[in-house]
């Protein structure tokens, strides 16, 4: 069997299955991604792994209509792809199973080089104007224009839909998103926590850029995003800091992520970390709050590990990896009540849940953890739990998967949706 992986930035959601496929004697297995992206990541992907990148520049000046700036991007992107495709064709390689992210429009033409394949779909998200991230927020409101161009913004996706044999989408809420006629052939299985590696540890350190260790012992406050933006409510949570370090007065903050904006638009101040310390200015006691930027993976698992309380705010959007892995590292989570947080999240069962819009809120839940530490292990180990049994990667994510991409080249997807679903 033949296995090819499309990401731009690869290896993405795909990485837990690498290894899997990659390990197997029986399987060929090669990746696709944009040169720009996976160059820094080629040390890390199982020795001898073979990869395939295209390069593609975003600067090129359109004169199409601003609603169809993103959807050209997406075909010129599609057709650097199939320059890739055409020369693993000339090679001899013909995939049984491509497994692509189509996101970015990389998978637009995967069946028009190889028509015989089975085309299997991650189906991250589908946009709407109502009911989603856009419009969530009052702070940042939409319009009208923002409406029309996702509409437009879609139809990439729509082609993608069209096209796909299965798709995979990892809750059950951003299966939702999708239109209804596609939902039938949409799986949900998510991509999976290494809970072997993700775990507890309570002789967990963290050392501080001031040099001090933080424990278990410590009132550590943790925060995490890839980026600091709205639509992860750092706003929200920045809000509530003023207060909380005047009741906690040995709390210490920390907070990881970058200043760039992965969702949404730019601040006005350059960064929203910028804007939100323009607009608390003294009210903060930012000796106890430490900004980390992008840190390591081990550095934000250390993080994970002297948590007394992670806090996980989203808009009604894709779920982020990193509060699952809180939760599997035995956090105690204090998240948004937004979906698909609740999907996962049962108040006062293994996790805390809080308006996303109010800082008094959440100041006091974390309060709440605080005063009474040994009275949340049992919230703690019922997230660990929760991830075992749910999202593990390789007890429950990774055979249900692989089972689905088998499956999906015997023609037989409906009869496996059946019962992934």
């Amino acid at each position: 069997m033949r296995v090819l992986f499309i990401h731009q930035n690869f290896p993405g959601q795909f990485q837990g299955l690498l290894p899997y496929y990659h390990g197997r004697t029986d399987v060929e297995v090669i990746g696709i991604g944009e040169r720009r992206w996976v160059k820094d990541k080629l040390a890390r992907l199982p020795r001898g792994f073979k990869v395939g990148v295209y390069d593609f520049e975003t600067n090129a000046k359109s004169e199409a209509h601003p609603y169809l700036t993103s959807t050209s991007t997406a075909v010129l992107r599609g057709q650097a792809v199939v320059k890739t495709l055409l020369n693993l064709k000339h090679q001899g390689f013909s995939p049984d199973i491509v497994y692509a992210h189509p996101g970015w429009g990389e998978s637009l033409f995967v069946k028009d080089v190889f028509p015989d394949c089975r085309l299997v779909h991650f189906c991250e998200f589908f946009y709407r104007s109502k009911g989603q991230d856009v419009g969530f927020d009052p702070e940042y409101p939409s319009h009208f224009d923002e409406a029309l161009h996702l509409r437009i913004r879609n139809a990439p996706h729509l082609l993608s839909l069209d096209v796909m044999d299965l798709g995979i989408s990892p809750t059950q809420w951003q299966r939702s998103c999708f239109p209804k006629p596609y939902q039938s052939n949409i799986a949900v299985v998510h991509d999976g926590i290494d809970t072997d590696h993700v775990r507890p540890n309570p002789e967990a350190s963290f050392t501080l850029p001031n040099g001090r260790q933080l424990t278990r012992r410590d009132e550590v406050i943790t925060f995490v995003n890839r980026n600091l933006e709205p639509s992860r409510g750092f706003h929200t949570f920045m809000r509530a800091l003023p207060a909380l370090l005047q009741q906690r007065p040995q709390a210490q903050i920390i907070i990881i992520g970058g200043d760039e904006v992965s969702y949404g638009s730019p601040s006005r101040f350059g960064s929203y970390r910028a804007q939100m310390l323009d607009e608390l200015g003294e009210k903060l006691d930012q000796s106890r709050i430490h900004f980390l930027g992008k840190v390591s993976y081990g550095h934000y698992l250390q993080a994970l590990q002297v948590s007394t309380a992670h806090v996980y705010l989203t808009y009604p959007f894709v779920l982020s990896w990193s509060m699952l892995e809180a939760m599997a590292a035995g956090c105690l989570v204090i998240g948004s009540r937004t979906a698909p947080v609740v999907e996962v999240i049962e108040d006062g069962q293994n996790g805390l849940l809080v308006d996303f819009f109010s800082p008094d809120d959440i100041v006091q839940r974390i309060i709440e953890v605080c005063a009474h530490p040994d009275q949340m292990a049992a919230l703690r180990h019922a997230a660990r739990q929760t991830i075992l049994e749910r999202y593990d990667l390789q007890r429950i994510c990774l055979p249900k998967q692989v089972a689905l991409l088998e499956q999906v080249t015997a023609h037989t997807a409906n009869t496996v949706l059946t019962t992934a679903v």
